[in-house]
């Protein structure tokens, strides 16, 4: 490949990235747009609608074989159901975050994560943490300690929305199968339990699907919303180094938390700043350190 093959694969890249970034960015602004609508029936929809969303890409792309190849070994599929569950757990608790009015603490989630899966590496999978990654962890750490001394309170949705992720992260490694892929089984796998509670929801009288247009339109949407960033950042993952497109990352959580207090206005307070400035030096001093180790590889690459 030459020089400027891979100078537009890189460009290409980063613009698939940024759409990823930007679209899982603006979650909140779409998820705002239900109407009292609860959150467990949004993620029965955003499952539902995700999973013919992606089964068609799959038919479209070809993509059929490794999903047929993974649902023929069903004793296999124990890692992907927990994947599957984990999703579904951040998904839906994402969406409450909205519905309450807590996106800063789901955006702090999201800038936890990265720590959190160096923790998670540390301790399941008996990695070697450098100093630089202990300290970053550490002033992670701390801020969450600042929250629960001083404020008196746990802020267990980033807790929660980051470990979720990060298990599901490091699961995910495990699972041979690629972004659609992947998503795509895991939706199948949860679609039973959708169609019950779709039904059971119809039966009890509590759906709002079909009740109007807007919110039918919008519950349908789910499944779009959800696949299009995976297919953008499946994109941007084939064409960039990781670094860079770790570095994207950030996008997500800082729009979220822009969000949060230009458009929510939730109110932020000192402590909660203190707890975002300590995450922040956390990942810049992880940022760097990773940065620097792959410049000398990618030199002699």
């Amino acid at each position: 490949m030459s020089a400027t093959d891979r100078d537009n694969g890189a460009a290409q890249g980063v613009g698939y990235g940024l759409a990823a970034y930007l679209m899982w960015g603006c979650f909140p602004l779409f998820f705002a747009l239900f109407d009292d609508v609860p959150a467990y029936e949004i993620l029965v929809h955003r499952v539902l609608w995700s999973c013919v969303f992606l089964a068609g890409m799959a038919t479209v792309l070809r993509r059929w074989q490794p999903v047929r190849a993974a649902l023929s070994r069903p004793r296999r599929l124990g890692r992907v159901l927990a994947c599957a569950v984990l999703i579904a757990a951040n998904w839906g608790l994402y969406i409450y975050a909205v519905e309450t009015h807590r996106v800063l603490q789901a955006s702090l989630g999201y800038y936890l994560t990265p720590l959190i899966n160096i923790a998670l590496g540390m301790l399941v999978l008996r990695e070697r943490m450098s100093r630089v990654q202990g300290l970053a962890v550490g002033l992670a750490a701390a801020g969450i300690a600042l929250q629960v001394v001083l404020l008196g309170t746990l802020p267990w949705i980033s807790l929660v929305l980051a470990l979720s992720f990060g298990t599901y992260g490091l699961l995910r490694k495990q699972v041979p199968l690629d972004g659609l892929s992947g998503l795509l089984v895991e939706t199948l796998l949860l679609l039973p339990l959708g169609l019950v509670a779709l039904g059971a929801l119809g039966q009890a009288g509590l759906s709002h699907f079909l009740g109007d247009s807007r919110t039918t339109l919008l519950l349908v949407a789910c499944g779009v919303v959800t696949a299009l960033p995976l297919l953008a950042f499946a994109g941007a993952a084939r064409r960039l180094r990781l670094s860079t497109l770790g570095f994207l990352m950030y996008l997500n959580p800082s729009m979220q938390f822009l969000i949060a207090l230009f458009v929510f206005g939730e109110p932020l307070e000192p402590t909660q700043l203190a707890t975002f400035v300590l995450i922040w030096i956390g990942l810049a001093l992880y940022s760097v350190s990773a940065w620097q180790r792959r410049a000398p590889s990618a030199a002699r690459s």
